[in-house]
């Protein structure tokens, strides 16, 4: 009976002493759990460990996981269906092309004065015609020699200039040296490269004679790819442009203004003597948009700044494309430039009213309870 009573007062004191520790414990984690440093700690460490979906899907069974494989593969099926749309697509764009062709060459005529429209020709309603009435009453109202005035103006004086003056984009790239040259600019076409050929676009801007180069026309092309990359297939989203080829300009002797002369001394190490040597170093101008980076053709990859250099120049190209030449008018007049403008204009003010509604929301609450985008012409070399 000692023994049985033994074991039972051994068997009570055990169990005594785990219930203090187990107290303990529990005191000691609500002492840490209290301490903000402690939980800031564990709250970063959860954080970290949030779940992706490729960890989501490592916990897949085998057999559905080899269901998702065979649906990838379905996926680089429809890319490679999806460039040959694109490339549909292309030839699409040049049979346009050579319906709008004939619009734009009357464009070109009227621009340089090569001819005049006709009245139904120029005949257009604006928007603002009683306004432009009005106007045009109280000019005729003043007497002066308009015809004297209207033959010495022939076509549209700086069509293509004003362009380039007009848009931030193009205007960055012209110094004040260029703009003389610019003048003279008489037409930008956009050539697209032949069937059965690579894909590209070729950028045409035309000339009048100068005293600045003697080529007629200076050519810029863009090489252009559309098909999935192999190492990479499910990044595709349509053809980019992967290269681009300028054309030299034959500039006339002392009128390069892609490159300036510099005077620099240079002193002899063993006679002490100093000479004045003069040396070519490039110049900041527009025309160094037809000598554009080349892109490695080794694999080897371009540094930072060279790589922004191309993905601008690339940008440019698509803009021309895609904006300025089609929309060439627009631009003169500024009213495409207007037409972005208020685009953006009215995305910030959607924003900005939002917002407000958010902060009225919040005050609301606050009083009522207490407690987030070709073949080359003859007149330019290719590069």
């Amino acid at each position: 009976m000692a023994d049985n009573s033994k074991t039972e007062d051994t068997a009570s004191d055990s169990l005594e002493a785990a219930k203090n520790a187990s107290n303990k414990k529990e005191k000691l984690a609500d002492q840490v759990m209290q301490n903000p440093q402690v939980l800031a700690a564990l709250q970063e460490r959860l954080d970290n460990t949030s779940v992706t979906p490729s960890s989501y899907i490592e916990t897949f069974p085998k057999a559905v996981i080899r269901r998702i494989d065979a649906l990838k593969k379905l996926q680089v099926k429809c890319a490679h269906i999806e460039a040959k749309f694109y490339e549909e697509v292309h030839d699409l764009e040049r049979k346009y092309a050579a319906l709008y062709q004939p619009l734009f060459d009357k464009r070109r005529e009227f621009i340089n004065g090569e001819a005049e429209p006709t009245d139904a020709e120029s005949e257009w309603h604006s928007e603002n015609e009683d306004e432009e009435k009005l106007a045009g009453d109280l000019k005729n109202a003043v007497v002066i020699d308009e015809k004297a005035e209207d033959t010495n103006v022939k076509g549209i004086p700086d069509f293509w200039f004003t362009i380039f003056r007009n848009v931030d984009m193009l205007s960055e790239l012209v110094q004040e040296y260029d703009e003389p040259i610019l003048k003279h600019l008489q037409d930008i076409k956009v050539k697209f490269s032949e069937p059965g050929q690579p894909m590209s676009f070729s950028l045409e801007f035309h000339f009048g004679p100068n005293d600045y180069f003697s080529n007629s026309v200076l050519t810029k092309t863009y090489k252009m790819k559309s098909e999935p990359d192999k190492t990479d297939p499910f990044s595709f989203e349509g053809p980019e442009i992967v290269d681009c080829e300028g054309c030299t300009i034959d500039w006339k002797k002392g009128k390069n203004v892609t490159v300036k002369t510099i005077k620099k001394k240079q002193k002899h190490k063993g006679r002490g003597t100093v000479r004045t040597i003069t040396k070519q170093v490039p110049n900041d101008s527009f025309f160094n948009f037809f000598s554009p980076i080349k892109v490695s053709g080794d694999g080897e990859s371009l540094d930072e700044d060279s790589e922004f250099t191309l993905a601008a120049d690339f940008e440019i190209g698509h803009f021309f494309r895609e904006r300025i030449v089609p929309r060439a008018v627009l631009y003169f007049t500024g009213e495409a430039i207007e037409d972005d403008d208020n685009f953006e204009e009215d995305e910030e003010g959607e924003e900005e009213e939002l917002e407000g509604e958010e902060e009225g929301e919040e005050e609301e609450d606050a009083e009522t309870d207490p407690k987030k985008e070709s073949s080359q012409p003859a007149e330019c070399k290719q590069q």
